[in-house]
């Protein structure tokens, strides 16, 4: 269904460019209120939404800690996994968590500001046969890679490492966010949206190193920090559009990667969503 609507903004590059939009249109709105003059909240409005994103990760140094070995990846790259679209993985309630998702449910007060909790379902993959700078001592058994590295380049191919937070890199959060609202029609209305958040990182880390360690298990592994801008749309008083751009910094300094405790890795890194999300909100009269 590529002339599906969902089809058509789920393409990361128009949520950016919306976003952006908004963003100018927030900036113009706080430059020319006299002349908008919106209308505030007078009632204490709730809301839920569901939606996708594609993320982006910077380069991360990975350390892994165990009886046998002790080492540190550095400039390890890593790329999301957004399924392909389709209308059974992305509308089928069955199999809608299959897809990188965003999860929300808030309150918007009288004075504009929101209050919200939700999950942001990411996929982090370490690319598989890119190269990345390796120093550290390796003894375990029965592996071509035992010896000891300083600043020694590796290429990392399957049977060194896998590693991938893919069901998945969940950042459970909470926000703040501040409305502004730029248009008000009777059956439309448009806001820019601007906050930011808190949260802790709940993944399901899949690891295995030298072909001999697997783990594939949820775990807390670390806290996050987050901003984030929005245009927002509701269409007759409850039906919500909202496309988002979400930065923020992770540090996951216990990510378990074997069956016992003693198997560890930890990792800091940037990362960047752009996303897409449509929900119900509501008023309590």
């Amino acid at each position: 269904m590529k002339s599906s609507i969902i089809a058509f903004f789920i393409k990361k590059k128009y949520t950016t460019f919306l976003v952006v939009i908004g963003m100018f249109l927030n900036f113009s709105s706080l430059q020319a209120q006299e002349f908008l003059k919106p209308k505030r909240t007078k009632k204490t409005a709730f809301y839920t939404y569901w939606g996708w994103n594609f993320s982006q990760y910077s380069k991360s140094d990975i350390s892994f800690r165990g009886p046998d070995y002790s080492f540190t990846l550095e400039n390890a790259r890593a790329t999301d996994r957004q399924s392909k679209f389709s209308v059974d993985k992305y509308l089928n309630p069955a199999n809608m968590t299959i897809p990188q998702y965003n999860f929300r449910i808030g309150m918007i007060t009288k004075n504009d500001w929101e209050y919200s909790l939700g999950i942001d379902h990411m996929k982090y993959v370490l690319l598989q046969n890119s190269t990345a700078t390796l120093s550290g001592v390796i003894n375990t058994p029965d592996t071509p890679y035992k010896g000891s590295y300083y600043n020694d380049d590796i290429v990392l191919t399957s049977d060194f490492l896998q590693y991938e937070h893919t069901d998945g890199l969940n950042y459970i959060n909470f926000e703040m966010r501040k409305h502004h609202e730029i248009l008000s029609k009777k059956a439309f209305k448009m806001y820019t949206v601007n906050g930011f958040g808190l949260g802790v990182l709940f993944p399901k880390t899949r690891a295995q190193l030298f072909n001999q360690l697997l783990y594939d298990d949820f775990h807390i592994s670390g806290y996050g920090l987050s901003g984030v801008t929005a245009l927002k749309f509701t269409f007759f008083k409850h039906l919500l559009l909202q496309f988002e751009i979400k930065a923020g910094f992770i540090n996951m300094p216990d990510i378990r990667t074997g069956s016992y405790s003693n198997h560890k890795a930890s990792q800091k890194f940037w990362f960047l969503q752009e996303n897409m999300v449509l929900g119900y909100t509501f008023t309590l009269d």
